[in-house]
């Protein structure tokens, strides 16, 4: 997926009250401020209210779901190999998540840029802890080098 697809689908939903926040990849080069390889789909974290009008969105543009990991978790794709893979959830009154995708606290309140645009993310200490806990490919070790160089974070415990 492109830069400028990412916003488009981004600046759609948010004129139409939708927030999403960019986790994965995205969300790394989000969080860096520029893009730094190519992405394959598009991770995004939104509020299990707002499915509905995420999915009929991309239907209309011809998208259908590809595959389902659990109720919280799908990913719509399209014929020309795009994927945007959801994870939804349910916010309390205090903007906890009490159901779903279990973001953690405060993992919700990063914000980065795409192409000059502002869009909210998943906040960089946590980006690199949902790194940790499984063997690691190459653009993973750089995302972290990446990510904890720039904000100076700690690199997750057994990190190479």
């Amino acid at each position: 997926m492109t830069a400028a697809e990412v916003l488009e689908f981004y600046t759609t939903l948010e004129r139409d009250g939708v927030r999403i926040w960019i986790d994965g990849g995205w969300g790394v080069d989000a969080l860096l401020g520029e893009q730094t390889r190519p992405h394959g789909d598009l991770d995004i974290a939104i509020q299990e209210k707002d499915v509905r009008a995420g999915r009929e969105l991309l239907e209309s543009r011809g998208y259908r779901e590809v595959r389902r990991d659990s109720e919280w978790n799908f990913v719509m794709g399209d014929d020309n190999g795009h994927e945007i893979d959801f994870h939804s959830f349910v916010f309390d009154a205090s903007d906890r998540v009490v159901e779903g995708v279990k973001y953690p606290d405060g993992s919700l309140t990063g914000t980065g840029s795409i192409d000059g645009q502002e869009v909210r993310c998943v906040a960089p200490e946590h980006m690199v802890k949902f790194r940790a806990g499984y063997e690691l490919r190459e653009r993973d070790i750089q995302d972290v080098t990446a990510l904890c160089e720039r904000f100076r974070l700690e690199y997750p415990k057994g990190f190479r």
